[in-house]
């Protein structure tokens, strides 16, 4: 009985064999990772130290909290390109509101609301109008960070509560971990279980796939596109309070090129910029090896600062490169497989057996 022996021999389908594992985005850059601290240490003893490490978080915190809701935008087959100037405006009124004598405890959430009518600007825009993201995007990156200079000008508030900025720049317990990397850490998860354990994270996917067939399948493509947004938004804005927090001061042109970063992260951790793939565990792990380029580029002595731009966009280009050429074998294997006739024709006989079905 070969098709019984066939079916019995069979892996189960959710379990992953260790080629399929070895051959996963995620692996490949945990790799790198584990490359750039041998490098990193190579290239400066302070590398693996707890002060690099410190420094090297709380430099990559906004650019970490905006790419969490951004990956998802992404997946979704759609792109944000306005969460660093979301983030600049959200610090800019921080500051006009510190200044008017209300409380951070009452500034935050009236910032956070700001990014979600920007991302709920975005998100009407490109659900209702039907404009692309990319051109959407594009325009309010100019208008939201001309926004943030017509509401505080080239001025910067800088006498916030030491309280709060302790706590912004401080780190948990005594240890090494920044807060911000722990208030990070939190949205993380919250992220991951939305996107993978739940519904409407099935319906990102899906709509990321494919629109079309997500649509007919009932799914609302425009509310979930619109959600995305809003989230977007609403993250960088808080990116915007930490940021001013942490720096202990609020000001217009703060955050500028931490879309190219926020991007990169996404990009490089496996999430497909055609939509439709992509996790969570992916993004933390090129926003870490990121971190760790940027911080080992830093410590070296005679490597300019400017390499740091010239390794990220060479990293973001080869993140998407990469993946299309890997496709593109997979694809070109395929087809000579089927000429050299390895793969079963279509019209097997109808006397086999079916393929007994798993539960």
């Amino acid at each position: 009985m070969p098709d019984a022996v066939a079916v019995s021999a069979a892996p189960a389908p959710d379990r992953m064999t260790a080629r399929e594992l070895l051959g996963r985005w995620e692996v490949l850059i945990a790799a790198l990772l584990v490359v750039t601290c041998i490098v990193g240490q190579a290239l400066s003893d302070a590398f693996l130290s707890a002060d690099s490490f410190t420094t090297a978080s709380l430099d990559l915190s906004e650019v970490a909290l905006m790419a969490l809701p951004l990956a998802l935008v992404v997946i979704a087959a759609e792109i944000d390109l306005s969460v660093a100037s979301v983030l600049a405006l959200s610090s800019a009124v921080m500051g006009e509101l510190w200044n008017a004598g209300l409380p951070v405890e009452a500034i935050a959430p009236l910032c956070i609301g700001v990014g979600a009518v920007c991302g709920a600007f975005n998100g009407f825009m490109v659900t209702r109008l039907g404009l692309p993201s990319l051109a959407v995007t594009i325009g309010t990156l100019a208008l939201f960070r001309g926004l943030a200079f017509v509401v505080i000008g080239d001025n910067s508030v800088t006498d916030f509560p030491v309280a709060w900025t302790d706590r912004a720049f401080g780190n948990f317990g005594g240890t090494a971990i920044p807060n911000t990397i722990v208030l990070f850490a939190v949205l993380a998860v919250a992220f991951a279980v939305l996107l993978h354990h739940t519904a409407f994270g099935r319906s990102v996917y899906a709509v990321g796939a494919n629109e079309e067939a997500a649509r007919f399948s009932g799914i609302r493509v425009k509310r979930i596109k619109m959600t995305l947004f809003v989230l977007s938004g609403a993250v960088a804005a808080l990116a915007g309070v930490v940021i001013s927090l942490r720096n202990s001061t609020a000001a217009a042109n703060v955050g500028q090129g931490f879309e190219l970063s926020a991007v990169a992260a996404v990009v490089l951790g496996g999430v497909s910029i055609f939509g439709g793939r992509g996790t969570i565990l992916g993004v933390v792990l090129a926003l870490g090896l990121l971190g760790g380029i940027q911080k080992a580029l830093t410590l070296a002595e005679g490597i300019s600062s400017y390499w740091v731009q010239i390794v990220t966009g060479t990293l973001l280009i080869v993140s998407v490169l990469g993946p299309n050429l890997v496709a593109r074998a997979r694809e070109a294997h395929a087809g000579s497989a089927f000429r050299r006739g390895s793969w079963p024709s279509r019209g097997r006989p109808t006397s086999d057996r079916p393929r007994e079905e798993t539960t």
